[in-house]
């Protein structure tokens, strides 16, 4: 009876290492076909490793093919990024300048494999931010602070093409710029101010000059009319004296001065 139940032991343990092998057969089969294929999603790149060491191949978005347990995929975002970085810098007249500059850029896609070998995933802090720093140093010291206020898009338009000469030689492109700050020390900008200030009085002493000069040349041509009108009566009055009679009418009354005895005063007048 004990040999019969022994016998019965056997087989159950032997359907139960059998179904622990053909577990695991299936779960090692799985783990061969999942680490065989993978995918790359979009705006991204697959860098391939075999044993660690970057391989030439770059898998484009969609289903890649690779060899389990020898090789891996690591994905490189190709999408454009945005990073914002402060920069110092001294300008021609050796003023201190801080600015934030705001960059868009984006890996080259058939190159990430390098980008990864030579940087990794921290291309921003051990590229990027210093490029930043060096391309705005080398424009910022061409032009004057106050000419950094003015020709601003100029100043821009040459920190872009400095940082993309730059960044292209480590196949990161930039796409475009945008520079969100300019601070200068309180001593410049209290100069400024006065130099403002300054201006803005000299134009309003130059428009009173002007005005007071217009006013002036108003009344000499008011003044030069009058005079004029009076010769003009005086040159009719010499050449017609019973002018001064009709001037004397037109401003009479009607009433005669006593001292005149009530005598017409047009009595004589040549008619």
């Amino acid at each position: 009876m004990n040999n019969v139940i022994d016998l019965e032991k056997m087989e159950i343990f032997k359907k139960i290492k059998k179904g622990i092998s053909s577990f695991a057969g299936v779960l090692v089969l799985l783990i061969i076909i999942f680490g065989t294929v993978g995918t790359i999603g979009a705006g991204e790149r697959g860098v391939l490793l075999q044993f660690g060491a970057v391989k030439d191949k770059v898998f484009d978005e969609g289903l890649y093919f690779k060899i389990p347990f020898v090789q891996k995929v690591v994905t490189m975002d190709v999408k454009i990024q945005k990073d914002e970085v402060p920069a110092s810098a001294s300008s021609k007249d050796l003023q201190i300048i801080t600015s934030k500059v705001a960059i868009n850029y984006h890996l080259a896609p058939n190159a990430v494999n390098t980008v990864w070998q030579s940087v990794g995933k921290d291309y921003n802090s051990r590229i990027i931010a210093p490029s930043i720093q060096e391309a705005v140093k080398a424009v910022t010291a061409k032009f004057t602070a106050e000419e950094l206020i003015i020709k601003r898009e100029d100043v821009k338009d040459q920190i872009k093409i400095n940082l993309a000469e730059r960044l292209i030689r480590t196949h990161i492109i930039v796409d475009d710029i945008n520079i969100t700050s300019f601070d200068f020390s309180p001593a410049f900008n209290e100069a400024i101010e006065a130099k403002v200030t300054a201006e803005q009085l000299k134009l309003k002493a130059e428009r009173d000059l002007e005005r007071i000069s217009i006013e002036a040349d108003q009344r000499v041509v008011e003044a030069e009319g009058k005079a004029k009108a009076i010769r003009t009566e005086a040159q009719a009055l010499t050449a017609n004296p019973q002018v001064v009679e009709l001037r004397w009418i037109e401003k009479w009354d009607g009433k005669t001065p006593t001292y005149w005895g009530g005598a017409s005063p047009f009595i004589g007048i040549n008619r």
